[in-house]
């Protein structure tokens, strides 16, 4: 019984780890560009579009088309750096667990 009782303050040990690094997740940043800086997007959270950046040379008419493929290549460019350091927070918090799959659990990168 003593075996359980310390396996179960693991538990919630790891679940306060995982519900720490959700929180930390929901408040954390990340930029991407391109276009050479042209266009920057920065993400906060899970995804959500904080600011865009458009440089002034873009604005001319019947550029439509580049402006949009800059924003998308800077979204994406945001989005996969915000999930990288959303990734390294929740290896962080999973600790010896992180990798593990277990059957009824969710997998912890």
């Amino acid at each position: 019984m003593k075996d359980l009782n310390a396996l179960m303050q693991q538990a919630q040990q790891m679940q306060q780890r995982l519900q720490d690094a959700q929180a930390k997740m929901a408040e954390t940043a990340a930029s991407g560009t391109s276009g050479g800086g042209l266009v920057t997007i920065a993400l906060k959270g899970p995804g959500d579009i904080t600011a865009v950046t458009i440089d002034d040379s873009l604005m001319v008419p019947g550029e439509a088309e580049i402006l949009a493929d800059l924003i998308v290549a800077a979204h994406a460019d945001a989005k996969r750096r915000l999930d990288e350091v959303n990734a390294a927070l929740m290896r962080e918090a999973a600790g010896p667990m992180a990798g593990m799959n277990i059957p009824g659990m969710p997998k912890l990168f």
